[in-house]
């Protein structure tokens, strides 16, 4: 793993966001299956973000689906970076143009009241740490062409980061089964995604409890008032301009986000 490997695929994702055009998948320029060189490629531009002025408000989950994990050869989910820009309001409208090749998954987003105290972070910690819950979508986008993607090309990518949407009603988890909470995702009123919590590591708290652990080793624990996006409670689904998604889950209601068609302004 070298500096200038990891300054070229850092800069060949940086410029793909900049100019919203993607960059062949950035594997070819790192070590083949070096995750850590990703992490390090995508440290460096969540850097440059947050030099920039960019907000830092949380972490994504990435990877939770057993199924996506052994298509990427994988035995573990990854993380990204969540900054306040990527924020479309709830019942709001997506830009035309604003990602390059868009999808959408429906979450149950955790809000941390306080820092999980340990490295070896528990369920009962994270149930603990959590203010509320809220329902989420996450749009991921892949600066990678034609979401040609592996382990390393996602990780380094911000782990396909593009924007989440949140519900605005938060529900505390003395009112929540994460585990069995029902999901349903419909595209232009037609269901296109369904999950439960179980879905997502076994439930949406093993996934959180994973990512503490996992950045508090790193050294850059979770902390109080962080966002985190726990992970997909179902497959993710294409949008194009035009469409409107709404996912529904039980005991958190409902969130929507709307795309908005070439030449509208927003």
């Amino acid at each position: 793993m070298t500096a200038p490997e990891i300054r070229a695929a850092a800069d060949a994702l940086w410029e793909a966001e900049r100019s919203n055009t993607p960059c062949p998948p950035v594997r070819a320029l790192l070590p083949a299956g070096d995750i850590e060189a990703a992490y390090a490629a995508q440290r460096l531009n969540v850097a440059r973000g947050t030099a920039a002025g960019r907000r830092l408000v949380g972490r994504k989950i990435g990877l939770t689906s057993p199924a996506v994990q052994a298509q990427l050869g994988v035995d573990q989910p990854d993380f990204g970076a969540l900054f306040a820009d990527m924020a479309i309001p709830g019942g709001g409208v997506v830009p035309a143009g604003r990602l390059i090749q868009p999808k959408v998954e429906a979450e149950i987003a955790l809000v941390l009241g306080a820092e999980p105290p340990h490295r070896d972070c528990t369920v009962a910690d994270v149930i603990r740490a959590t203010e509320f819950a809220l329902p989420a979508l996450e749009i991921v986008d892949s600066r990678n062409a034609d979401w040609d993607i592996t382990i390393v090309d996602t990780v380094a990518d911000n782990a396909s980061s593009g924007l989440f949407v949140l519900g605005s009603t938060p529900v505390p988890l003395t009112r929540l089964d994460p585990r069995g909470a029902r999901m349903t995702m419909t595209r232009r009123g037609v269901t296109v995604s369904r999950g439960t919590g179980a879905d997502c590591l076994g439930s949406p708290l093993n996934a959180t409890a994973w990512l503490a652990s996992t950045l508090a080793e790193r050294g850059d624990p979770l902390r109080a008032g962080d966002l985190v996006l726990t992970g997909a409670l179902g497959p993710m689904v294409p949008a194009a301009p035009g469409d409107g998604f709404e996912a529904r889950i039980s005991q958190l209601g409902s969130v929507t986000v709307e795309f908005a068609m070439e030449g509208d302004h927003v």
